[in-house]
C-alpha cells in the first residue's frame, strides 16, 4: 500500500488563496512524523464572494458534457473545472498541495480526497471564479461530496446544481466506439456522426482513413472506447453516480435526456441553469 497525506483544515472564505505549511524552516511547531503522513497542510482561502453559482456535471461516457460545458459556461461566466486538469496544473506549478498530490503519485499512491480537496479550494480561489464554476469528473462518490460541501461551508456556500446528462447505455455504446480524437489538440470527431475530411464516402474507419482536418496528422482512439470497456466504465459510473446524486437530492439535482437533438438538451440545461 501507498503512503497517505493528510490535509487538514481546508477553510474556503474566498477568492485569495493563502497556504500555510506546517514544515521544517516555516517557523512554526515541526509536524509529528509518522508513517501515514509525510505533511500537513493548511489552505486557507480568503474573501469568497456570495451567491457564487457551484454546478456540479454528470454523464457518463459519450453523453455529451464536453458539447455543453463550453455553453454553460459562457451563459455563466464560470469556467469548467477538471479534477485531472486542476491536478496537473498544480503539480506543474508547484503549489503546495500539488507537492503533496506530486509525492504521491512518485510513490505509486493514490492522491487521496483530501489533496483534491485542497487543489479544489487552491483553485477555486482564482479571479475567474468569482462568479462560480463548474466541476467535472468530481465527487464520484458520496464520501467526496461529503469532503466537497464541508469545503464550500467554510463560506457559507454549497452546490446550487447538480445537472446529470442521461443517455442510454445502448445509444453510449455507438456513439464512443465510433469516437477518434486528435491527440495534440484534442479534436474530437466521430466515425459516423462527425467524420473527419479524410473519411470519403464508402470507406471503412480504419487508421489510415482517419486525420486531422487541419493538421492532416492521424487520430487515433482512447484504449478504452470499445465495447468492452464501455460495458464496466458504464457499470462503475452508475454504481458511483446515483449515490451521489441521492446526496444531493431532487432539490439540487436535475436529469436532462441528453438523447435528442443539442437544441433542446441545451433548453433544458439552460432552463435548469437559471
Amino acid at each position: 500500500m501507498g503512503q497517505k497525506f493528510s490535509v487538514i483544515a481546508v477553510v474556503v472564505a474566498g477568492a485569495v488563496a493563502a497556504v500555510k505549511v506546517a514544515a521544517n524552516g516555516d517557523g512554526g511547531p515541526k509536524p509529528k512524523k509518522n508513517k501515514t503522513t509525510t505533511s500537513v497542510v493548511e489552505v486557507t482561502l480568503v474573501g469568497a464572494s456570495p451567491g457564487r453559482q457551484i454546478l456540479i456535471l454528470f454523464g457518463p461516457p459519450g453523453a455529451g458534457k464536453g458539447t455543453h460545458a463550453p455553453a454553460i459556461e459562457k451563459k455563466l461566466g464560470t469556467p469548467q473545472l477538471s479534477t485531472g486538469d486542476m491536478l496537473r496544473a498544480a503539480v506543474s506549478a508547484g503549489t503546495t498541495v500539488g507537492k503533496l498530490a506530486k509525492q504521491a503519485m512518485e510513490s505509486g499512491a493514490l492522491v487521496t480526497d483530501e489533496i483534491v480537496c485542497g487543489i479544489i479550494a487552491e483553485r477555486i480561489a482564482n479571479k475567474d471564479c468569482a462568479n462560480g464554476f463548474i466541476l467535472d469528473g468530481f465527487p464520484r462518490t458520496v464520501e467526496q461530496a461529503k469532503a466537497l460541501d464541508a469545503v464550500l461551508e467554510k463560506s457559507g456556500e454549497s452546490v446550487t446544481r447538480v445537472i446529470e446528462l442521461k443517455v442510454p447505455d445502448a445509444v453510449l455504446e455507438e456513439r464512443i466506439c465510433g469516437r477518434w480524437v486528435h491527440k495534440n489538440s484534442g479534436r474530437s470527431y466521430h466515425s459516423k456522426f462527425a467524420p473527419p475530411l479524410s473519411l470519403k464516402k464508402g470507406k471503412l474507419p480504419k487508421p489510415k482513413h482517419m486525420c486531422d482536418d487541419l493538421t492532416g496528422e492521424p487520430l487515433v482512439q482512447r484504449a478504452d472506447d470499445t465495447s468492452t470497456a464501455l460495458v464496466a466504465r458504464l457499470k462503475a459510473y452508475h454504481a458511483q453516480t446515483v449515490p451521489v446524486l441521492e446526496h444531493y437530492g431532487p432539490a439540487k439535482a436535475v436529469g436532462v435526456d441528453a438523447n435528442r437533438t443539442m437544441a433542446l438538451v441545451w433548453a433544458d440545461i439552460d432552463a435548469a441553469t437559471n
